[in-house]
């Protein structure tokens, strides 16, 4: 079984750079490191694969610069190897020219029987790409999985819901997003961080993806971010000391709110 992941490279969350002040997007000239939403399905790959008794996950990924230190994190997991889409063309890229690159880049990683995704990524949050992924390949499509099992040519699917889940069957291949917890990512091993250092990364522009710069970029973006605010700083809360009578004052102070 043949499964690929899209996954994504983030800035650090822990020191996430800034935003230029003139394009009001996320700097992204650092190092990057695979995002976490991204790391479930990784393992779910891996997890499909061994229970198939054979064949390999493959990651395609789009960044700047020709980052693949995420990549390497991902394939230190035990993805066998990486198709990574990197072209200065790129830049201000919505989540449409993004879906149309990655399906691309999906198609040139060989035939798949199954493209995971997450859900949404932890920079974006548009929550849009897996469906036009999908789209854009003519694959049927499940989002918010939180479990996933193949049975011949069908996915068997959990899909979360908010008063539980929904079982889903589809013909493969097909596109699933999974949700956070799905399953516990595993760490990279010494021994896979090391081979990792010697897995295949395609690295590929839009040229020899055959898509067109002009759709994609700023010059595609059917998107324009006019303005870029810092967050109002959250209020201070109330203390209430117990005293004997704090209940008393909660209750008062609900009742002000109109809560109760």
């Amino acid at each position: 079984m043949n499964v690929v992941v899209c996954v994504k490279q983030i800035p650090d969350p822990a020191d996430p750079g800034a935003l230029d002040p003139t394009t009001k997007t996320l700097k992204r000239d650092g190092k990057l490191i695979l995002d976490e939403s991204d790391s479930y399905g990784v393992e779910m790959a891996l997890q499909l694969v061994d229970a198939a008794g054979g064949g390999e996950v493959t990651l395609v990924s789009m960044a700047p610069n020709g980052e693949t230190a995420g990549l390497r994190t991902a394939l230190a997991m035990g993805a066998a190897k990486a198709v990574l889409v990197s072209d200065d063309a790129l830049q201000g890229t919505d989540a449409l020219g993004t879906s149309k690159v990655l399906a691309k880049a999906i198609e040139r990683a060989g035939q798949a029987d199954l493209v995971l995704t997450a859900t949404e990524s932890s920079d974006g949050y548009t929550g849009t790409v897996p469906e036009q992924i999908a789209e854009l390949l003519s694959l049927p499509s499940v989002t918010f999985a939180k479990s996933i099992t193949i049975d011949g040519g069908t996915a068997k699917v959990q899909r979360q819901t908010e008063s539980g889940y929904d079982d889903v069957e589809c013909p493969l291949p097909a596109v699933v997003s999974v949700t956070a917890g799905v399953v516990e990512p595993r760490y990279p091993s010494f021994k896979g961080i090391m081979a990792a250092k010697s897995k295949p990364v395609d690295q590929v522009g839009l040229g020899d993806l055959g898509v067109d710069p002009g759709s994609v970029g700023w010059a595609g973006g059917g998107q324009e971010i006019v303005e870029i605010a810092t967050a109002e700083a959250r209020a201070a809360g109330t203390v209430v000391e117990d005293d004997g009578e704090a209940f008393q004052k909660i209750v008062d102070m609900l009742a002000e709110l109109k809560i109760v």
